[in-house]
């Protein structure tokens, strides 16, 4: 049985967007899409940060005009990535130790090619075949 990995369960594409967007863009975006987060790029595509559904609840908290102000005042930044070729079980563990919901996915490059998520890797565990599969891998 082949293990499972990140470019297996990935969502792609992910919705990125530049540091300098509104957080009304951004939420809108995100709402739009139905997703919880978007990946803040620089050069090229490669991952900068990351703003979820949470940093945009936290300029709701503090009273700021989500129109005047711009993702990249409430982003998380130094995020770490994920290859495409990680073995799924790693990238689960990398997410839980680091407490992620969201972990960009980038290539040998640097640039973002998916995102993975809580949501992900849930859609996997709770799926009958692929479950049977991942604790035959695990014996």
């Amino acid at each position: 049985m082949t293990e499972l990995r990140v470019k297996d369960v990935m969502t792609t594409p992910m919705l990125t967007l530049e540091a300098e967007t509104l957080v009304s863009e951004a939420a809108d975006a995100m709402r739009k899409a139905t997703i919880k987060s978007v990946v803040v790029v620089s050069d090229g595509c490669q991952p900068a940060g990351i703003f979820t559904s949470t940093d945009a609840l936290s300029v709701i908290a503090d009273g700021v005009p989500t129109d005047e102000t711009t993702v990249k005042e409430y982003m998380t930044t130094g995020v770490e990535t994920v290859s495409p070729d990680v073995a799924l079980a790693a990238a689960a563990e990398q997410m839980h130790e680091g407490g992620y919901s969201h972990l960009p996915v980038a290539d040998a490059d640097g640039d973002g090619v998916g995102i993975l998520t809580k949501t992900d890797i849930a859609e996997v565990i709770s799926d009958p075949v692929i479950d049977d599969a991942i604790s035959t891998v695990n014996e």
